[in-house]
């Protein structure tokens, strides 16, 4: 038997019939049992800045242990990259007029509401000032009214 492979013995429930008992008493039942792969020392990916002139992304051509994740993920061309890029590109610049435009509406919201409460500023000291108007005539009319009796 190889590591991969162990030897598991059920338990199994007893039966009460004497005539089936011979045949189902002991039973090796072989699995395989998946091992994990070993964890391998990685190797510094050095240093991730490039001069913003650069072209080069990354290492030309990284070399991986055969059975290394990372050599089994799917190698992009350039075209590939160039769109993936420019998908990338177009939907940021999307997304960023999407923000104008709801940065414009908050701004017409906010000039609205200014207009509103300076509306209603000039109303309110209006209304101040015909209520005071209002008191002063009525303490006239009254000290005139006692002054008559």
């Amino acid at each position: 038997m190889s590591e991969e492979q162990q030897t598991v013995k059920p338990t199994l429930p007893e039966q009460s019939g004497s005539s089936s008992a011979s045949s189902v008493d002991q039973q090796e039942i072989h699995t395989p049992v998946p091992i994990r792969p070993r964890l391998h020392n990685r190797k510094s990916s050095g240093t991730l800045i490039v001069p913003r002139d650069s072209n080069q992304v990354g290492p030309l051509e990284p070399e991986f242990e055969p059975d290394d994740v990372r050599a089994m993920s799917p190698r992009r061309t350039s075209e590939d990259l160039e769109m993936l890029g420019r998908e990338a590109r177009e939907e940021l610049h999307r997304h960023a007029m999407a923000l104008q435009d709801s940065l414009l509406m908050i701004f017409h919201r906010i000039e609205a509401v200014k207009e509103e409460h300076d509306k209603l500023d000039s109303n309110n000291k209006f209304l101040q000032k015909y209520i005071g108007d209002l008191m002063s005539t009525s303490k006239i009319t009254s000290t005139g009214a006692r002054g008559r009796k």
